[in-house]
Parts: C-alpha cells; sequence; structure tokens
C-alpha cells in the first residue's frame, strides 16, 4: 500500500559527485565511499538510453491506446477494460516507490510484522469488491463521490471531492518528488541541468502518455511498469540466493529461520501488535483504495460489476504475493550485507539502493533504477488522471458539456493538475526538510479519515443529516485524531497509535454526523 512515510532516499549512482552532492549523500547516512563496493558508477549516457526507451514505450501503448479517445475514453475507458489487465496494473499502481524502497529495508527494524498489516488489507479488499463495488456500478458512478450527493447532499459530495484532491495532489507530489530525486542524481546531475527542470521533464512525460487516452492509457502503461517493478525484486532476490550458492529451498529454509521472518507482534502496546495492524490493514484498505477516485477509477472502466468483482479478487491475492517478496528480499538483503562484511546504512530506506546500485552486478543496478521508475509513475500518471477526472466531474460538472467543451475543460484541467503538481514539488524542494516533508505528507493521510466517516455512515445508517455542517465536521475531525495521536501515550496509558488512527479519524467524523443528524420526524 502506499501509507508508508519514509524519508526521501538520496542514492549516489551518476557521475562525480560535486561537494553539494556529497554533503547531501553525507546527511542521508549512505557510507560515501565503501572498500567493500566495486566502485561501479551507472554511465549517464547508459541511463539515459535506459529511461529513454521506457519512456518511449509509454509512448507508444498511449499512442495505440489514446486513437479515437473522447471524454469518455478518458474517465471510464468506455468501460471496456479487460479485467485481468486491470488486475495486474494495479500491482503497480499500489506498490509506491516509496514502499519499493522501504518495505525491505524496515525488516531490520520490525521484522516481517507489516505482513500483519498486509493480512488486513486482503480482508479489506473483499470488503470493497462485495460492499463498495455493487454500490458504484448500481449507480453508475463516473466520479464516486456522486454517491456523497444522492446520499447526503451537496455539501458532503463536495467535502468528499475536495478532500480526495487535497491528498492526492500531496501524496502524488512527494512521489514524484522521489522519483526527480532519483533522476536527477542517476542523470541530470552529471548533465548540469537542475531539479526545477528535472520536475518538468517528469511531470510532462506523464502528461504526454496521460493526456489522450486518459485511464485506458494507464491500465496498460500500469501493467507495463509492474512487469518493471516484479522483476527488479525477482531478478534481485535471485541474484542474492545464486551468490550463496543455495537453492530456491535452501533460501525458503534460511528465510523461515531468520529472526526477521518474524511476522506476529503480541504485546498490545506496541505500534505492531497484530490486532492493531490487521484492524488499521482494513480500514486503510477501504479508505485508500474504495474511498479513492484513483484506484475505484480502474475497477469502473470493466465491463460489469462481475469482472470489477473477479478483478478486485484477483488482484489482491496477487497483491499479497507481492508485498510477501519484498519481505523475503529484505531478510535476504541484511543476510547478503553480513556475509559480504558490507556496513548497514545509517537509515534503512537505504539499504536495497546501496546494494543493488553498489554492490551488485550492473543488470541489476539497471533493473533497480527501471523498477523505482516505474513504481513511482506508475503512482503518479493514475494519480493525475484521477485529479483531472474528480475536479472534471465534480466542480466543473463537465458532463453537462457539449463535446467540444468538454474536450476544452478536460485539456485544461489536465494541464493545471500537471502545473499544480510541479509547485508543490518546488515548495517541497524549498523546504529542504526531510522531516518537515515526510510530516507534511502524513498530514495529507489525514484528509482521508472524513472519507472513512463520510462513506460508513451513508451506508451502515438510514439517517439524514445538516448537509451545510458537514465541511465543518469534516475539517475538524482530522485536528482532533491529531490531538488524540499526539497524547495518546499519556492520555491512554502508554498506548502508542500507528495505522490505525485513520479509524479513530473516521469514527470522529461519524460521531460528528450523529451530532448534526437530522430529527425525524414522526407523521
Amino acid at each position: 500500500m502506499e501509507q508508508s512515510d519514509r524519508n526521501i532516499c538520496y542514492i549516489q549512482i551518476s557521475g562525480p559527485s560535486n561537494e553539494n552532492q556529497r554533503s547531501k549523500h553525507r546527511k542521508s547516512g549512505i557510507p560515501e565511499d565503501n572498500k567493500n563496493t566495486n566502485d561501479r558508477i551507472m554511465n549517464p549516457v547508459l541511463v539515459a538510453f535506459l529511461l529513454g526507451g521506457y519512456f518511449l514505450m509509454l509512448i507508444l501503448i498511449a499512442h495505440l491506446t489514446g486513437k479515437s479517445a473522447t471524454t469518455e475514453t478518458f474517465f471510464t475507458a468506455n468501460r471496456k477494460s479487460p479485467w485481468f489487465v486491470v488486475a495486474f496494473g494495479m500491482i503497480g499502481t499500489t506498490i509506491s516507490g516509496v514502499t519499493f524502497i522501504s518495505v525491505p529495508g524496515e525488516v531490520g527494524n520490525s521484522a516481517s510484522t507489516y505482513f500483519q498489516f498486509i493480512m488486513g488489507n486482503l480482508v479489506g479488499f473483499w470488503i470493497v469488491a462485495l460492499v463498495l463495488l455493487p454500490v458504484y456500478y448500481k449507480l453508475n458512478l463516473v466520479s464516486i463521490y456522486t454517491y456523497l450527493e444522492q446520499r447526503f447532499g451537496f455539501y458532503a459530495y463536495k467535502s468528499g471531492s475536495f478532500f480526495f484532491l487535497l491528498s492526492r495532489t500531496v501524496g502524488a507530489a512527494f512521489r514524484m518528488y522521489l522519483v526527480a530525486e532519483v533522476l536527477q542524481l542517476a542523470l541530470f546531475d552529471a548533465l548540469g541541468i537542475p531539479f526545477a527542470v528535472t520536475v518538468l521533464i517528469s511531470i510532462f512525460l506523464i502528461w504526454v502518455y496521460t493526456y489522450k487516452g486518459g485511464v485506458k492509457t494507464i491500465i496498460w502503461t500500469d501493467s507495463l511498469q509492474t512487469i518493471f517493478l516484479l522483476a527488479a525484486v525477482i531478478m534481485t532476490i535471485y541474484y542474492i540466493f545464486s551468490s550463496f550458492g543455495w537453492s530456491a529451498g535452501e533460501t525458503m529454509q534460511k528465510i523461515y529461520a531468520h529472526p526477521y521472518s518474524r511476522i506476529f507482534e503480541w504485546d498490545i502496546k506496541s505500534s505492531k501488535y497484530f490486532f492493531k495492524q490487521f484492524l488499521a490493514g482494513i480500514f486503510v484498505t477501504i479508505v485508500m483504495v474504495g474511498l479513492d477516485q484513483d484506484m475505484m477509477q480502474k475497477n469502473l472502466t470493466c465491463k460489469s460489476l462481475k469482472e470489477a468483482q473477479k478483478n478486485m479478487l484477483t488482484f489482491s491475492s496477487i497483491f499479497v504475493l507481492v508485498v510477501g517478496m519484498f519481505l523475503l528480499l529484505g531478510v535476504l538483503l541484511y543476510l547478503f550485507a553480513k556475509s559480504n562484511g558490507i556496513p548497514l546504512p545509517q537509515k534503512s530506506d537505504f539499504l536495497f539502493p546501496m546494494l543493488a546500485l553498489n554492490h551488485m552486478n550492473l543488470m541489476i543496478g539497471i533493473f533497480f533504477l527501471l523498477g523505482i521508475t516505474a513504481a513511482n509513475y506508475a503512482s503518479a500518471d493514475s494519480a493525475l488522471t484521477s485529479l483531472t477526472t474528480a475536479f472534471c466531474v465534480d466542480f466543473l460538472n463537465i458532463s453537462k458539456h457539449e463535446q467540444t467543451r468538454k474536450q476544452t475543460l478536460l485539456r485544461r484541467t489536465h494541464i493545471g493538475f500537471s502545473l499544480l503538481l510541479f509547485l508543490v514539488i518546488m515548495i517541497f524542494r524549498l523546504i529542504n526538510d526531510q522531516s518537515v516533508v515526510v510530516a507534511v505528507f502524513k498530514a495529507a493521510g489525514y484528509t482521508y479519515g472524513p472519507l472513512l466517516g463520510l462513506f460508513s455512515f451513508g451506508l451502515l445508517t438510514k439517517k439524514q443529516v445538516k448537509d451545510r455542517w458537514v465541511p465543518l465536521v469534516a475539517l475538524c475531525s482530522p485536528f482532533i485524531a491529531w490531538f488524540i495521536d499526539l497524547f495518546s501515550a499519556q492520555l491512554i496509558n502508554g498506548y502508542k497509535i500507528g495505522f490505525e488512527l485513520i479509524i479513530i479519524n473516521g469514527g470522529i467524523t461519524f460521531l460528528g454526523l450523529l451530532f448534526i443528524q437530522k430529527k425525524q420526524h414522526n407523521s
């Protein structure tokens, strides 16, 4: 899932770095010089060639899928997407670049307890498939937040869409910031190109291959990007156990015997406690998949509810396997580092990139670079498409306009959100403080709580609310949740809130809606 909030990773993978770059690496905790490395520095020309070929493939897919595209194609892919292609492509969207780096490294801090959260995710995917998708298909929605208008009214509808736009804009900008930093160090620093230009190029490339086909293009490009992401993980796993001379069976035995393979945590005060993680996994999935326009827009391109449900159930199984592979990779990375006497970086996020780019062969370095680029672009491109869709449908009422006007509004909105992402990324850069940037990203996560409360209240009760007060309830809930999180240890006898914060946030919204419910008049 995309709920990791690790620090930005700075990676030395390009040509001779200047003093400013070296200072950046020292701050990140990556050893500047290692006698055990193979001093493998990726040639900027090779990097440019690889990335150029990669984006040419994306643009070719966009050309093929964008033929005769209309606004309906952009928003719903004419509801003709093959469910199995959607299922495979959603893996690339769900596994962001932050997760790509963080999950293997976090094994050294929390063992494999993250899998408890993934077990909850699996149940959450089933709830989305069996409860939410039937509602969306029954109402024939393009933007899922239209449900809130039909259930509560105008202000609830706009509030839900606004919180999605806010969350996705910040989240997508954060991930694009990550991939821009990687590309800067991999290629553009060596060419003397400033960071702002790198960001513009990154966003422009996404705009180029999404501006015409929209979600129809995204479904197919995400599938290609999933292939690169999985190839990076599988090849690294194979490289490590081959370097030890182990068979696949021996590798699994070594991993199983290692303390980092521990999954379950039963200390109730720990943030990794099983039921905290499991329940949080369920609700985070419901919110960040089932109540998120980005993820649901792909599901709603399937031909029928039955195919959309097959897509979700198939995707959920593949997702669990993929995250399991990331955890296995994490154990192997620590075994590899220990066996080769390689000092660990100060921050666990840097373990995978450091080993892949400096201590393994060139092919692994290439696939790592392609894998992290694919992971980030798969998240960012679908975010741009869903932001455009939500704004056009929820705020511009695009369906009420004639076709030529629809196309104009669509193009302007698509360009507008591209520029907005650029501005937010540059603000992150100007802040130049990783802890602040991560805090901003984490704060965006609070805004999913009101969506959980709104949809839960709508689906679980038949009560009506005073619609004009809904925005106030939705705005207050994250601040109350933040206060509880800040003082949870003092208020709840040392209890530390983890991922379950989103449940608390949604619960506060639910209670707020109860407070502003309309009185029932008995006739």
